[in-house]
């Protein structure tokens, strides 16, 4: 009974599984290039640490473009990914080296302020 189901709807989703197995590689590589970009724009070059991540991203994702056997999705798939997060870790902590200068920046004009008013 279940076979017979099986044989009977498979026209109807086999066409659905396949166009959808064939455009997840190219929305991953949109995603990881739009996080690599964002990670660039986001300052990613001017923090060391987050500079090592954003090579990474783009070893990576430059990788998975020139795969000697490009029909290995499954591989290609998981460098993009690992493109993805490593460009989004680059943005993170672009963020949170420029959030720690802010900081430090307000903490010398407070300390300036308090200097200059016990004089």
């Amino acid at each position: 009974m279940f076979l017979r189901r099986l044989l009977l709807t498979a026209p109807f989703w086999l066409p659905a599984a396949c166009a959808t197995a064939g455009t997840a590689p190219n929305e991953r590589m949109e995603s990881s290039s739009a996080a690599i970009l964002a990670a660039e724009n986001g300052g990613a070059a001017r923090s060391a640490d987050a500079d090592v991540y954003l090579k990474l991203a783009k070893d990576q994702f430059a990788y998975a473009q020139r795969l000697p056997n490009p029909n290995d999705k499954d591989r290609v798939d998981r460098l993009l990914r690992r493109a993805q997060v490593d460009a989004e870790l680059s943005l993170a902590l672009a963020h949170g080296e420029e959030q720690k200068t802010a900081a430090q920046a307000a903490i010398d004009k407070v300390t300036k302020f308090n200097r200059d008013a016990r004089r």
